[in-house]
């Protein structure tokens, strides 16, 4: 059949056949009009070139939102309390015919202290109250007070330094109950009580405090009036009188003063605390042997949580008052109870 076709037209049809089969076996892309052979991407797992599509580039802003929010029933307080309240009691009797003798006795005694602090920014504000009383008995003989002392002290201060303060402050000072000198005859003299003597003394200065537990105040202007309300009792002072003019119930004396107080425990349990206050008085108007000093020192043993032991002294040095060194102690067992524990 071949045969019969003429030759050109054999060739011609070779090369028709020989071009659609080459146009079956290759596909090819064009990029930037250069022909690509897919044969040749798919041989070598090769990704055909992507035309670029334009994209557009946003800035992400990101902005607080302000939620409303209802505030708790929270209050914020300035204030820190403590109380200290005890009560002493102590006993004794003995039958008649004990043989080594003694005589029946019975003493009560009770301590009430009250202290609070207010401290907001560079504000500080103190008060303290200090009140105790015990009388003991014995058999055949009147009652007699065995520990009186009333004590009331406020005080306002602005820091000015980390440790270091101006401060201003107001104490009152007296006792309860008369006090009497006991004489050798059985009778009893008054000496002393209520605003008989009575001190109330007004100070400003500087106030040094590094540490909760310590402060020392420097008043360099500080006034003290002496009350004296029996103006009758000098008789029975040996004419001192507190440094009361006879006849008067009123002085004012302008004076230094330096005041220094620890309340600090002692140790880790908290179980043993010292309460201590010196105060020296320094009149200007007087010869310096009226120069004064008082010291009033208690310490607490924490037996149980209810039960301590507590030892108080005092010791005081005014010749306005008497001429020679005055001291007492005390030692009791007792409840006491602290607020906060």
């Amino acid at each position: 059949m071949l045969k019969n076709i003429p030759g050109y037209l054999l060739l011609a049809l070779l090369s028709l056949l020989s071009i659609s089969a080459s146009a079956q076996n290759t596909d090819t892309v064009k990029k930037n009009d250069v022909k690509i052979d897919t044969a040749l991407l798919n041989r070598y797992h090769i990704d055909p070139p992507k035309n670029a599509l334009p994209v557009r580039n946003r800035v992400i802003q990101i902005k607080p939102e302000l939620i409303p929010v209802t505030m708790l029933d929270y209050h914020i307080s300035y204030w820190r309390k403590w109380i200290t309240l005890g009560i002493n009691f102590n006993q004794s009797s003995f039958s008649n015919n004990y043989a080594a003798g003694g005589a029946n006795a019975i003493a009560v005694g009770g301590n009430f202290e009250y202290k609070s602090e207010y401290r907001k920014g560079t504000l500080d504000y103190v008060t303290d109250l200090q009140m105790r009383y015990a009388k003991a008995k014995n058999k055949g003989q009147a009652a007699r007070k065995s520990d009186d002392w009333l004590f009331f002290d406020n005080k306002i201060a602005t820091q000015m330094s980390k440790s270091w303060f101006f401060f201003g402050s107001v104490t009152f000072q007296s006792q309860f109950d008369n006090g009497y000198n006991y004489n050798s005859d059985g009778s009893l003299t008054l000496n002393s009580q209520f605003m008989a003597p009575g001190y109330l003394t007004e100070s400003v200065g500087f106030e040094y405090k590094p540490k909760p537990w310590f402060d020392l105040r420097i008043g360099t202007g500080t006034a003290r009036q002496t009350f004296m309300v029996n103006d009758t009792l000098y008789i029975h002072n040996g004419g001192n009188n507190y440094g009361v003019p006879q006849g008067k119930k009123f002085y004012n004396d302008l004076a230094f003063q330096m005041v220094q107080t620890t309340d600090a425990f002692l140790d880790k349990r908290h179980s043993l605390r010292l309460s201590e206050r010196y105060a020296l008085f320094v009149p200007y108007q007087k010869n310096v042997k009226f120069i004064s000093h008082r010291v009033d020192a208690t310490l607490y043993a924490q037996v149980t949580r209810m039960v301590n032991v507590s030892f108080n002294t005092t010791f005081i040095y005014d010749r306005s008052s008497r001429p020679d060194p005055q001291a007492s102690e005390g030692l009791a067992l007792g409840l006491i109870y602290r607020f906060p524990y």
